[in-house]
């Protein structure tokens, strides 16, 4: 069996040629060639020594994740159904903006937490993603964009950790792929332009801090632990106050002076001004004093399995004034890809529910329903 080159960070590959009995610059030349030039033959790397290409022709390879589907919204956004075996799937989604293009990265096949908002949870959890394929998703994006748009520059400028999964649920995987979207000799991106979502797995966000301090965007969705149980499973495990302890010790580390919350509006669910007051009140108890934090109000896409509804768009602009007038940066995320279900919580894919996860979170919301009536 060969090798696939994706799976290495710089460290990685150099630990590699040198078992091949290769000099380190070597390894520094391969690494360029394959996620700077998008190189994936071996005779195109027409500056390594002939015999090193012999010997990698026969033990390693460069392989993206075969696609699936590709499909292209009215607004440009594009999203990538890639395989990755056992009738598993994941999705890649690249949207493009005035000053930047931002690929949405997955890092498992389906997700373990469960988020009750988020269709890719009621999928169930299939495994965890390989390094090579969390950045075979970019290297394919990346290199396939470029030859679209005929340009030799870069077109992804942002990476977010927001496809499927949890990404610090993975976290052997994660930090190595990190560390080839920040190396100035893969894709050079700042710490500031790639960011990793969690719905808060609190060692790992410390972790993460030590390894690899990144933006961070944290999936809150509600202002206090009864309802956050309900919608983030995960809090029952990390309860709100030990979250925005991990939160605050994050920033010690971190290339930007905010953390990002993520906050899904739900009508009736979490967006009343009542949430909005106990989310100012939780603000305003840590940073001493100082804005620490920012708010990103993501309009819901429902899908028949949720048993959940959209906030009305008055109501998110009330909450979004709500906060901002205690002097909370707050934004209200702009929906793209709707129309190829491409939008924040719709990537599902064709993962196999393994864990019947549909079938368990309809009983839970039947529960729940009959203990609020």
């Amino acid at each position: 069996m060969t090798t696939n080159l994706l799976d290495f960070d710089l460290e990685g590959l150099t630990a590699y040629c040198e078992q091949l009995g290769e000099k380190r610059f070597r390894a520094t030349q391969l690494f360029r060639w394959i996620h700077q030039r998008g190189a994936s033959d071996f005779d195109q790397m027409t500056d390594l020594a002939k015999s090193l290409r012999e010997k990698l022709k026969s033990r390693a390879h460069i392989t993206a994740l075969p696609v699936v589907t590709e499909h292209v919204s009215a607004d440009g956004t594009v999203k990538w159904l890639f395989d990755v075996g056992d009738g598993n799937a994941v999705e890649s989604v690249f949207i493009p903006e005035d000053d930047r293009g931002t690929l949405c990265v997955s890092s498992q096949a389906g997700c373990v937490v469960g988020c009750r908002f988020c269709s890719t949870g009621h999928q169930g959890f299939s495994r965890n993603l390989t390094t090579g394929e969390i950045l075979a998703q970019l290297w394919y994006a990346e290199h396939s964009l470029r030859k679209r748009f005929g340009t030799e520059e870069r077109i992804i400028s942002n990476v977010v950790m927001m496809g499927m999964g949890e990404p610090l649920q993975n976290y052997g995987a994660l930090v190595p792929a990190l560390r080839v979207m920040l190396d100035d000799h893969g894709y050079g991106l700042s710490r500031r332009r790639v960011t990793v979502s969690t719905s808060g797995v609190v060692p790992m966000m410390d972790r993460l801090a030590q390894d690899c301090a990144v933006a961070l965007a944290v999936s809150l969705h509600a202002p206090n632990d009864p309802l956050r149980d309900n919608l983030v499973p995960l809090n029952k495990k990390y309860p709100l106050a030990e979250l925005l302890d991990a939160c605050e010790r994050y920033l010690e580390f971190a290339p930007r002076d905010f953390i990002t919350f993520e906050y899904c509006m739900l009508d009736g669910v979490n967006d009343q001004p009542e949430h909005a007051r106990q989310l100012i009140e939780l603000v305003r108890a840590r940073g001493d004093g100082k804005s620490w934090c920012k708010f990103n109000l993501i309009p819901f896409n429902p899908f028949p399995a949720s048993g959940l509804l959209r906030s009305p768009a008055a109501r998110v602009t009330e909450f979004a004034t709500l906060l901002s007038n205690a002097g909370i940066v707050t934004t209200v995320r702009k929906t793209r890809g709707d129309d190829i279900d491409a939008a924040c919580g719709q990537l599902a894919g064709d993962v196999k529910d393994r864990t019947r996860a549909a079938e368990r979170m309809a009983k839970q919301r039947t529960i729940t329903l009959k203990q609020v009536s």
